[in-house]
């Protein structure tokens, strides 16, 4: 199953089913994907009659409602959020998702966090990389004043797991990047909160991030399938990993 597939899995997992897809680049690969979707490959199912008749035992998507929404293949995070404003209607916070990362966050940890502080607009899921690289700290002439391992350095990473209040749309002006302009501002008003999340977080932006973690369901360590095991040990991947 695609990485989009996982994270709507987990979304839904925690009892969020109601779906709205800001699509740009290959927006019809996507629209193509669930309108001819074969939940034959992830439920178990009787095949009888010549494959005349299928009977699904289970079903992987049968309460999804997914809205598909055109934002526009050049759109940034911050104009795609405005093109699906109007699906938002009535809503009074809502969960966003760059769809580049997997996680075995525990969902209602994080909105519980975000509920408890009433006056905040937005939040976000931070990690703290755990990589083998090292933060170097130097003067302008480029004389090394010191050097640590990023896993120290108190540095946290956006993963692009959100959770909003409607007044968000209140900080986006047109063509603006949501990270950008709007959450300076929400930073200068204090209404801008992150959640520590201290578990497995895995992006995927690179084609080497793509082979980690397709071996790693391959070795079934699959820490972000919340919804299939509660109880599996967390492993984060190796970046020193020969496959990779």
């Amino acid at each position: 199953r695609p990485i989009l597939w996982n994270i709507m899995k987990y979304y839904a997992h925690f009892g969020h089913k109601d779906f709205i897809l800001a699509l740009g680049y290959k927006a019809d690969k996507i629209k193509d994907y669930f309108v001819n979707y074969d939940e034959t490959i992830s439920n178990d199912f009787v095949y009888s009659n010549g494959g005349k008749a299928i009977e699904l035992l289970s079903s992987d998507i049968e309460d999804w409602r997914i809205t598909f929404v055109d934002t526009g293949i050049q759109s940034n995070i911050g104009m795609r959020l405005m093109r699906v404003q109007e699906h938002l209607e009535g809503e009074e916070m809502f969960l966003a998702n760059y769809a580049d990362g997997l996680s075995d966050l525990h969902l209602p940890d994080m909105i519980g966090h975000f509920r408890r502080q009433p006056d905040k607009v937005a939040s976000f899921m931070t990690y703290q990389p755990n990589s083998s690289f090292h933060i170097v700290r130097m003067k302008e002439d480029g004389l090394v004043t010191g050097i640590s391992p990023i896993a120290n350095s108190n540095l946290w990473l956006n993963t692009g797991y959100f959770l909003f209040k409607q007044e968000i749309f209140d900080y986006i002006n047109y063509g603006e990047e949501l990270v950008e302009e709007p959450f300076q501002r929400l930073i200068g008003e204090e209404k801008l909160t992150t959640y520590r999340h201290e578990g497995f977080w895995q992006a995927m932006d690179t084609f080497k991030d793509k082979m980690l973690l397709d071996e790693m369901q391959a070795q079934g360590n699959t820490p972000w399938e919340v919804w299939s095991a509660i109880d599996k040990p967390l492993t984060q991947p190796s970046y020193d990993s020969p496959a990779v």
